[in-house]
């Protein structure tokens, strides 16, 4: 199995990208963390991480699914294109997308949590209910093959 982990390159949220990212490992998938940037990422608690790979780089192909991280810099995917396209091509191709604490805003305005139940960092709750999720308030939801976190 092979999972693309999306952090922004600057306030990406530490334990919301190790800590699944270990797990995953730790369960036998390959992970590979993609940003706008490559170089050194820096998260919000002093993390720094080495992307090697730019998430427009990405083949759907390649994976089985994908994660948007979260922190502070997952917003300049809120509104972004390619970001956009991106799940909705894992969707499409009935891959697993998940999303945590604020980057589930990235999958509402791409038009995936429409009608979905989702959860997200509560400053965003409003903004998934604008675009036709169910917000559920909960740490963690899982709507079919869509996953969402609280943080």
């Amino acid at each position: 199995m092979k999972v693309v982990m999306i952090i922004a390159f600057e306030n990406f949220r530490d334990e919301e990208l190790l800590d699944p990212k270990q797990v995953l490992e730790n369960a036998g998938v390959d992970v590979t963390v993609a940003s706008n940037k490559t170089g050194t990422a820096s998260g919000m608690l002093g993390a720094q991480f080495g992307v090697e790979t730019l998430y427009t780089d990405i083949n759907v192909d390649d994976y089985d699914g994908i994660v948007f991280v979260g922190g502070s810099g997952a917003a300049i995917y809120f509104d972004d294109n390619k970001a956009q396209e991106l799940a909705k091509s894992f969707s499409e191709q009935g891959k697993v997308i998940s999303a945590i604490c604020i980057a589930p805003s990235t999958l509402a305005h791409a038009g995936l949590l429409n009608g979905k139940k989702a959860t997200c960092f509560a400053s965003q709750e409003q903004d998934l209910k604008s675009h036709g999720a169910e917000y559920t308030g909960e740490q963690v939801t899982t709507d079919g093959k869509i996953v969402t976190a609280s943080g």
